[in-house]
């Protein structure tokens, strides 16, 4: 029989020193300790894996440390997990990976991660009004919660009071936007599955609502109250040259001038500020440019065209116009996105080609051929009909009141901005 290995002592261990190369001292049972060249220790247990019988080694810690004592009982329990089949190094980094997604994968870290890819593939308004969403409703619960613990249980009592208050839409949004961080979540390997996958069919479904907009013998009235209104000129221009360019709100906002060319009389919207993520041009008629001409004392040094008020080196808010319709007394019968269905009415009413009003409106086209096609040619096929819809406006403004009108019947003198 071999001779039993003989225990180490702590006084023979106060008295180790280290050599030219690395050696090994054995206490028996698996446990030993590397002695490196550079005087370090490190305790190691030494056994064989239970399926594959392969030798392993299994870094404990570093002495002193780790006591003698305490290094024999950290053998003591992984030797009482072999006995079960258990590989204890196995085991040891599962329970750790565990750990660290309590502390690394919380639901904002990962909602952050998720945000950071979303972000790219929608406007800048909108991944705005994502994250505003998850900051006020979402991240107050669950910020610091592990992502693994997250239940459909906790998501739905969560929503259950916005639920209540009639928020239908918001609710639909919230699980359509944790459903996709969960899913991110499993994608990247934190979680095994989405828990949420079925949480919207708790809800009521909110009831589908076109945007509010006035009928087209309204426009007359519309164009009165905005040059009436009590509002900020720059408001009203945003407002004017948004109905003439029948753009969605966001874009009219952060128009630039940058995007403008004046010479052939075209603004060109980047992809990334277009609801699609297509480039969108829109042939300038002469009313629209006299917005831009009013504009350019204000803004013409700036890179907005409608700067925002409280920071003019960044643009107006997406919401800005539809606040001011709001005051002017059109709730529930205008919102500023509306403009753009008034404006595909009455086009449609007067017989313009469906087509070009809907490339008009940058609807996207199936069709990508047919849809190079509408980039190209359809511009200058589109400009006697955005003609038509300026002087529309101006007819229904009785000619005067609008700033469009204003400054083109001054042969573009230039108009005061308050």
């Amino acid at each position: 029989m071999p001779a039993p290995a003989l225990r180490l002592s702590d006084r023979q261990l106060k008295a180790v020193k280290a050599k030219d190369k690395d050696y090994v001292l054995s206490d028996g049972d698996g446990l030993q300790l590397r002695v490196r060249s550079n005087g370090s220790m490190l305790w190691n247990f030494n056994y064989r894996e239970p399926v594959t019988k392969n030798r392993i080694n299994m870094g404990l810690g570093t002495y002193p440390e780790l006591s003698l004592a305490n290094a024999r009982k950290k053998v003591v329990e992984a030797r009482e997990l072999l006995a079960q089949g258990i590989d204890p190094k196995v085991q040891r980094n599962a329970q750790d990976e565990a750990k660290r997604a309590e502390t690394e994968h919380t639901f904002e870290n990962v909602a952050t991660a998720w945000f950071e890819l979303k972000k790219d593939s929608v406007t800048p308004a909108y991944a705005e009004d994502i994250w505003r969403s998850l900051t006020l409703h979402v991240f107050p619960d669950l910020k610091t919660t592990p992502l693994s613990k997250i239940t459909a249980p906790m998501v739905i009592e969560l929503l259950r009071p916005i639920e209540a208050k009639g928020s239908l839409e918001t609710v639909k949004r919230l699980s359509q936007r944790l459903n996709e961080i969960m899913t991110y979540g499993v994608n990247s390997g934190l979680i095994f599955a989405n828990p949420l996958s079925g949480i919207r069919a708790v809800f009521k479904k909110p009831k589908k609502q076109n945007m509010a907009a006035l009928r087209p013998d309204e426009l007359s009235e519309l164009m009165i109250e905005i040059a009436n209104a009590s509002i900020k000129r720059i408001t009203r221009c945003l407002i004017e040259w948004q109905l003439h360019t029948m753009t969605r709100p966001a874009e009219a906002a952060t128009t630039r001038w940058a995007d403008i060319d004046f010479d052939k009389r075209i603004w060109t919207i980047p992809p990334e500020r277009m609801k699609k993520r297509r480039p969108h041009t829109i042939p300038l008629t002469k009313q629209a440019l006299a917005l831009l001409e009013a504009l350019k004392p204000h803004s013409g040094h700036r890179e907005y065209v409608f700067p925002a008020d409280r920071n003019p080196r960044t643009h107006a808010n997406s919401q800005t116009a539809n606040m001011a319709l709001k005051r002017m007394g059109f709730q529930d019968r205008l919102v500023s996105h509306g403009m753009r269905s008034m404006a595909s009415t009455i086009l449609n009413e007067h017989g313009w080609d469906p087509e070009l009003i809907e490339v008009a409106l940058a609807h996207v086209d199936k069709d990508e051929v047919r849809s190079a096609y509408n980039r190209a040619d359809y511009i200058e096929r589109r400009r006697p009909m955005m003609a038509w819809w300026s002087e529309h406006i101006l007819k229904a403004a009785t000619g005067n009141l609008s700033v469009a009108a204003i400054n083109d019947a001054r042969n573009r003198n230039v108009v005061p901005i308050r």
